[in-house]
């Protein structure tokens, strides 16, 4: 009997073991984990100051508006602006939709067609070298005049281990990591936050780095702030093949409650 009983606790042990061993651990869950936060600390402050440095590509929508004391003047550029973006794909929007996709197109050959000056080379140009370029343009024709310059359409592809991956257009000049994630529905509990790809795609190809989510250090990192056309891949934990994101307390006890029917059965038998 004794030995009977010893085999009941043998296997409900190996099988408690195998089960807990494949549960996610809640470490490999929690975002911005930092080890010397304590009870006494209330904050801690992360720099990391918003640098957008990013140069214009083939295939970027560019927003340009420009102001002027003449009325008439400033009409005909934006109003080319607006049958711009109907030609190219933008559309006539609202909100903040219509601000950044009413806007120009840069061409295969890097440049966009505007009113006066035709085309204006804006390949691998900053958004703030862009607007400098053809304030000095407009400046020829008419003074007193602001040109305003924002990049339109900010793509981003979020793939992997997130509640809905696809590609997803951001209407703001910049997005965060955290806040491209959620816009995928956020990671599920099996996603590796710790080894987060990032693609970038650069003048000569692409560039690939990795980040570490549940560090809250990615706070000050560099890669922080996201890049248009950036492609994020959250990576698969090993455990996923046969884990848990929690512990199945039910199908625990249906093994152990099935281990004592079996063995009760053979002895019994036997």
């Amino acid at each position: 009997m004794k030995r009977l009983f010893f085999k009941v606790f043998l296997i409900a042990a190996v099988v408690v073991a195998s089960v807990m061993t494949s549960c996610v651990p809640q470490k490999k869950i929690i975002y911005l984990q930092k080890e010397q936060m304590s009870d006494s600390i209330t904050s801690i402050e992360y720099q990391n100051k918003r640098s957008f440095d990013y140069k214009v590509q083939p295939g970027d929508a560019l927003y340009i508006r420009v102001s002027s004391l003449d009325k008439n003047f400033s009409e005909f550029f934006n109003n080319s602006n607006n049958t711009m973006s109907s030609t190219t794909g933008g559309g006539n929007s609202s909100g903040n939709a219509g601000i950044y996709l009413n806007g120009f197109n840069v061409s295969d050959e890097g440049t966009i067609d505007f009113p006066y000056a035709g085309k204006i080379y804006v390949k691998d140009l900053t958004i703030d070298e862009i607007q400098q370029k053809i304030q000095n343009i407009i400046g020829e024709y008419q003074k007193e005049t602001i040109v305003y310059v924002k990049l339109g359409l900010f793509n981003l592809t979020i793939l992997g281990e997130v509640s809905k991956p696809g590609q997803y257009q951001v209407y703001q000049s910049d997005i965060n990591l955290f806040q491209a994630i959620a816009l995928a529905g956020n990671a599920t509990d099996f996603a590796n936050k710790r080894n987060i790809k990032i693609v970038h795609q650069t003048t000569e190809g692409s560039q690939i780095v990795r980040v570490n989510l549940n560090d809250a250090d990615i706070l000050s990192n560099p890669e922080y702030y996201l890049k248009p056309n950036d492609i994020i891949y959250v990576e698969p934990l090993k455990i996923k093949r046969y884990g848990f994101t929690s512990v199945p307390y039910s199908t625990i006890f249906s093994a152990i409650s099935l281990a004592i029917t079996l063995i009760t059965f053979f002895a019994v038998y036997k």
